[in-house]
């Protein structure tokens, strides 16, 4: 059994915000009616344009909020706001999730229920994500950790899910041994596979569980999955997925080719769909084009920001400064 309890933990939330003030509100109401009283709401204003930090700063259930000088975009944002719960809140674990992300009342519980469950540490526990209409979101199930073995299924099966060997930003809960080893996320990939990139970085050695009883609703404007034509986001796609086979540790020879794989399958499917074809595959040589040089530290993308101190503080210690 994982050695903290979950009414010992010191659970910290942390939502990355930008321009999206309505969102965030159902958000922060969601994380207000927990069963399980957070410990503290960092909410990162990605500098909003809106009254996004007005909203977080007046709302009961926040902690702090930290608003960045300039949009970092996801992976920025992350890394900021996980870098200020374990060094500024003392996190023993850290519960993330987008704005658009609205948690049921025992989301939280039930993620460190499995954690609690399960015969060692949980580096990722991973909620279910609904659609508005209830459906499971395809953007956010994870797939089960290729080549893990029966037990490690049993023991997963017994905490009341299954192992993962990635996961999505919406809603998951990182233990902060497995950040303090293995850093933040790299602020450089701005958006798109930040969090493929950071969770499977996590899960190279530790073990990640996908808990359905642990429900969310992810509120995107449409029901789709990660095959959808991205447009202009495209070029996010390719450079970061080239850094992350060519550049990250997060995955080994084996799981590196197939992710690649599967990857190119998908481009594949992306644009036999796309209703502008050249255009995607501009895109895509704007990706690779922009993969030539390597993303730059976490710590060097957040220098200067108010979280500045506690990035370097992470990235040192995991020796990723």
């Amino acid at each position: 059994m994982n050695q903290d309890a979950p009414e010992r933990a010191r659970v910290v939330a942390v939502v990355v915000a930008w321009n999206r003030r309505d969102l965030l509100a159902q958000n922060l109401d969601g994380l207000a009616a927990q069963t399980r009283p957070l410990d503290a709401v960092v909410v990162i204003d990605n500098a909003s344009t809106d009254d996004t930090a007005a909203l977080a700063a007046g709302h009961p259930a926040v902690t702090e909020v930290v608003t960045l000088p300039s949009n970092t975009g996801g992976a920025g944002g992350f890394a900021a706001g996980i870098a200020r719960a374990i060094v500024s809140h003392d996190a023993d674990a850290v519960w993330i999730m987008d704005d658009d992300t609205v948690p049921t009342p025992t989301a939280l519980q039930a993620l460190l229920d499995a954690r609690a469950a399960y015969p060692g540490e949980v580096s990722v526990a991973a909620s279910r994500a609904d659609w508005r209409d209830g459906r499971e979101h395809p953007m956010n199930t994870p797939r089960v950790r290729p080549g893990a073995s029966r037990a490690d299924r049993e023991s997963a099966e017994r905490a009341g899910g299954y192992p993962i060997r990635s996961a999505s930003f919406v809603s998951i809960l990182l233990d902060a041994g497995a950040i303090r080893r293995h850093g933040l996320p790299i602020a450089d990939y701005f958006l798109w596979n930040d969090d493929f990139e950071y969770t499977a970085r996590l899960l190279r050695d530790g073990v990640g569980l996908y808990v359905p009883a642990s429900r969310v609703y992810h509120l995107t404007k449409v029901f789709g999955s990660s095959d959808a034509d991205p447009g202009a986001r495209f070029v996010n796609e390719v450079r970061n997925k080239a850094w992350l086979f060519t550049r990250s540790d997060a995955l080994g020879p084996r799981d590196r080719a197939l992710y690649a794989g599967s990857t190119l399958l998908r481009w594949v499917r992306m644009l036999a769909r796309s209703g502008d074809r050249a255009a995607l595959a501009g895109y895509g040589r704007q990706g690779l084009a922009q993969a030539r040089r390597a993303p730059r530290t976490t710590t060097q993308v957040l220098a200067g920001t108010p979280v500045a101190a506690d990035v370097a503080a992470v990235e040192k210690g995991a020796g990723r400064a």
